[in-house]
């Protein structure tokens, strides 16, 4: 009986998670360019992730896990200088797991450039998140030329963007970190200015 209702628990726990995942569909991502990236997160930030804490939600009816980020450079956002604390959907509790199919992985003592946002997850209102899911989260890797932020979007069908795109950011190669960090700051400098304007 008590496997049944793990299992039970477990179905449900993963149908919520497809259902909030994306808006159109479980595994539907409409992609993102690098512009829309910035101007829609509140938050830009290339850190390592130092631990996470999986656990239930208050209801007991989702799982959630806290990430621990040591900063090492904020591109856009004002959410302090040395470390974050930040929300995912899903992760293990004992025996359950809640996977969020295209949702972001970070895993401790990996660096990332993540896209962060304010919003409303599961049992505990609002909190700090990868929204943007596998498309706001970069891996930081050791690649051609050096070090390279490659979209955990890549391998994910992507839905085309206006201008007819369906691969994330950089492809699969990723683009030089150095450069996306570049790339970030000026859209930020442009948003402010054009902000300063109106």
């Amino acid at each position: 009986m008590k496997v049944a209702k793990e299992l039970l628990c477990g179905a449900m726990v993963l149908a919520m998670a497809a259902s909030a995942a994306a808006p159109a569909g479980a595994t539907t991502l409409r992609r993102l360019g690098l512009d829309e990236l910035v101007a829609t997160n509140r938050a830009v930030v290339v850190g390592e992730v130092v631990d996470a804490r999986s656990y239930w939600n208050e209801d007991h009816t989702f799982i959630l896990t806290d990430v621990r980020i040591a900063m090492h450079d904020v591109l856009k956002g004002d959410v302090g200088r040395e470390e974050l604390t930040i929300t995912l959907m899903g992760g293990e509790v004992g025996e359950m797991t809640a996977l969020i199919v295209g949702g972001a992985r970070l895993v401790p003592g990996n660096s990332y450039l993540l896209f962060l946002d304010e919003e409303k997850l599961p049992g505990i209102g609002r909190a700090l998140t990868v929204r943007e899911h596998s498309q706001g989260a970069f891996d930081i890797k050791i690649g051609r030329g050096g070090l390279r932020a490659v979209s955990q979007a890549n391998g994910h069908p992507l839905v085309p963007d206006r201008q007819g795109y369906t691969e994330a950011p950089g492809g699969p190669e990723g683009m030089h970190l150095n450069t996306m960090m570049q790339s970030v700051r000026q859209i930020v400098a442009r948003e402010r200015a054009r902000k300063e304007v109106q």
